[in-house]
């Protein structure tokens, strides 16, 4: 039997509704949800005693279910006469006080203000089945209808797909009245998302129209947010902006029946928010392995990545998160990220926040009542404790944070927050700082004070640094390439002129002057809050041989080979070192600026550098043709070119030279670093000993 109209038109159709409820009978007709799928929100909006007008009752067991439970003040109306007299009889014994009128909504016969609550169970999406005149007009009657027999204060309780023309029409109506426009989302009920066929993709949600009394000359217009049952409600500041936050929502239910349905749907990402300040409290990664064999128990787990740790290549990149999906073993493995500036209690209190709202990302065939595990490095958080938050005007929002890696120790981290998950600077902390460090956050802990806040400051942030470690494998690979230079082995007693164009927070130039005692270094930093930061959170100092020059890297390079004449003579570098990244996102290449590797500018490099020097570069490229077009251009003035890629990450490290004919095989190059490394590793030099400068070198690429 086939119940569905021809056309959607029909909804609004005396006709089509009179026969529908003959051919159905007396089996009731529930649209958007039962009683206790609603029964959350019904009751948060609609009092025991107060006065309730359901209109486009049908025959639904709503009114009957409302009156059973106390609200017993209930008035139905209907515009089909067979329904009407089918909901009399089922309920003229059992629910005396419960009334059941024909009458068409858009002419109602009740005088003004003769109720409290108005609740329409989908009949508004029934009536507004278009935009047509007509039908818009039939819509605006029945709004019209509906503020007349309202007390003030009185609420216009509408359940519906809040589909963006019957939102759009319903919002700006009673908002131009100047009622308090609220639009709340019903939460799906477990079972309904664990169901073979979901009712419905988009969600269910209820509009709450306040009626105010009017008040003349008066613009004011509230706008509101509920995304769940118990959750506060967040004003928003435009009905456009409400209409997209019901989108997002709309959206991410789709998203969710689509990642039921199928598995395999590429790339998914999406943040979950502060229901309260609406600001990125968790991002997900769903990671489908189709290729695991499904067992009971392997059909779905959540993975949290501690804190800090979302930036390594296992968590931060899709590679990454599909290996950790394949060596976890399971269907679906969500990864989920957690945001600075939130709290975090623990494990266990992320698990209850998350346990309702991941299950609606879980596949399709998982056994009911199945237990999902939260999977974790270490079954931790992690910790992060944000030291500084400011604003450069170059480079924007960035952020100080102490966090811990997985050996225990604590690394201090420099983060753009226009780009959150790359590091852009990091330095290993002391380990006695660290501990101290700890100690006084269980301290802070027992205070109920938040972990992230300026009073977990080290007394001297500066002064805390291991300078003798480096965290960046690009660093490590850049400082590997000084063995290009002539006689590594006594580097340490050789006069060095080194240009570091971006300083960052430092860590390259003062590793360099701190294990190059002849070394003099010229680092140019366009910011100069950068120069602030270094110096006061990564132990950074200038000397008589390191000097920083805030200044464009381009401008400085280009007056710097322009200097020679005039009885001047140009300066000369043994080593030029490029580590800038670009501020550009919408470029296929992060580092460094286009204009770095330009042609011309490349001659100016070349002609302050010293015919047996090296030019030392850190490229980020992810556009292949971009990144060729890189290569030829310095083939084609540095002929000789060496290219590290480094594993797991975009970053190359180029080395070029000005004479092909000084082309090392790879074995003679591991020499030539074993024996810079030796030269380094002197008795009363700090030296990291996982750091193996051979090894730096030993994928190196002549291109």
């Amino acid at each position: 039997m086939n119940l569905l109209p021809k056309s959607s038109k029909e909804f609004g159709s005396v006709d089509y509704w009179e026969k529908f409820f003959l051919q159905r009978g007396k089996k009731a007709f529930e649209w958007y949800g039962t009683y206790l799928e609603l029964c959350g929100v019904l009751h948060k909006y609609i009092k025991p005693r107060e006065k309730v007008l359901v209109v486009g009752c049908g025959n639904s067991e709503l009114s009957e279910q409302l009156y059973d439970v106390g609200y017993q003040d209930i008035v139905n109306i209907d515009i089909s006469e067979v329904v009407i007299k089918q909901m009399k009889e089922r309920n003229a014994s059992r629910r005396p006080r419960m009334s059941f009128l024909k009458m068409d909504m858009t002419q109602m016969e009740f005088p003004d203000a003769s109720f409290q609550v108005v609740l329409d169970k989908g009949t508004l999406d029934a009536v507004l089945t278009d935009e047509e005149e007509k039908t818009l007009q039939q819509v605006d009657r029945m709004l019209a209808e509906v503020g007349r027999v309202l007390q003030v204060g009185g609420r216009y309780l509408c359940i519906s797909l809040a589909q963006a023309h019957v939102l759009k029409k319903a919002v700006g109506h009673f908002s131009r009245e100047g009622w308090m426009v609220r639009v709340h989302q019903v939460a799906s009920s477990q079972d309904q998302l664990l169901e073979a066929e979901p009712r419905f993709s988009l969600p269910v949600f209820a509009f709450i129209m306040t009626k105010f009394r009017p008040v003349t000359g008066s613009a004011l217009q509230i706008f509101e947010l509920c995304a769940q049952e118990q959750g506060k409600p967040v004003r928003l500041e435009s009905a456009e902006r409400l209409a997209e936050a019901v989108r997002e929502r709309q959206q991410y239910a789709w998203l969710c029946s689509q990642l039921y349905r199928k598995a395999g749907l590429g790339s998914v990402s999406l943040d979950l928010c502060n229901g309260d300040t609406g600001e990125p409290r968790y991002t997900l990664h769903v990671v489908d392995s189709p290729t695991v064999k499904p067992s009971r128990d392997n059909h779905f787990a959540i993975f949290i990545i501690p804190q800090g740790r979302e930036t390594e290549w296992l968590f931060g990149m899709e590679e990454g998160r599909k290996q950790l999906a394949a060596s976890a073993g399971f269907r679906r493995l969500i990864t989920v990220a957690l945001h600075r500036g939130q709290q975090y209690e623990g494990m266990d209190s992320i698990q209850a926040e998350l346990s309702a709202r991941v299950m609606e990302l879980a596949p399709a065939g998982m056994p009911a009542q199945l237990q999902v595990p939260f999977l974790s490095v270490g079954g931790d958080i992690g910790v992060r404790i944000v030291q500084h938050q400011d604003c450069s005007p170059l480079s924007g929002d960035y952020v100080i944070e102490d966090v811990q890696g997985d050996d225990k120790r604590y690394f201090r981290r420099l983060i753009f927050l226009s780009n959150r998950n790359v590091v852009q600077s990091e330095a290993r902390l002391l380990q006695d700082v660290s501990h101290r460090a700890q100690k006084k956050r269980k301290k802070d802990r027992k205070k109920h004070r938040p972990a992230d806040t300026p009073e977990d400051l080290p007394a001297a942030p500066g002064q805390s640094i291991d300078k003798s470690y480096l965290c960046c494998e690009h660093h490590k690979a850049m400082i590997a390439g000084l063995a290009l230079l002539k006689n590594p082995e006594r580097l340490l007693e050789t006069p060095l002129a080194l240009l570091v164009v971006g300083l960052g927070g430092g860590s390259l130039p003062l590793f360099i002057h701190d294990h190059f005692p002849k070394s003099c270094i010229h680092a140019v930093e366009i910011d100069p809050s950068m120069l602030e930061v270094a110096t006061q959170w990564f132990g950074f100092s200038q000397s008589d041989r390191m000097k920083v020059h805030i200044a464009d890297g381009l401008a400085f390079i280009t007056r710097l080979a322009e200097e020679e004449g005039g009885g001047r003579a140009r300066p000369h570098y043994d080593v030029i070192m490029f580590d800038v990244d670009s501020k550009d996102p919408t470029l296929g290449m992060s580092c460094p600026p286009p204009a770095f590797v330009a042609q011309l500018f490349l001659q100016k490099v070349k002609s302050i550098l010293t015919s047996e020097g090296v030019f030392i570069l850190n490229l980020v490229c992810r556009d292949l043709g971009l990144k060729d077009s890189v290569l030829a251009g310095l083939k084609a003035v540095f002929p000789l070119l060496y290219v590290r890629r480094i594993e797991g990450e975009v970053n190359e490290i180029l080395f070029c030279q000005l004479h092909s004919e000084s082309k090392l095989a790879t074995p003679e190059l591991l020499e030539m670093a074993r024996a810079l490394e030796q030269t380094l590793r002197k008795p009363g030099k700090g030296w990291d000993d996982t750091y193996v400068l051979s090894d730096m070198l030993n994928t190196v690429k002549i291109v």
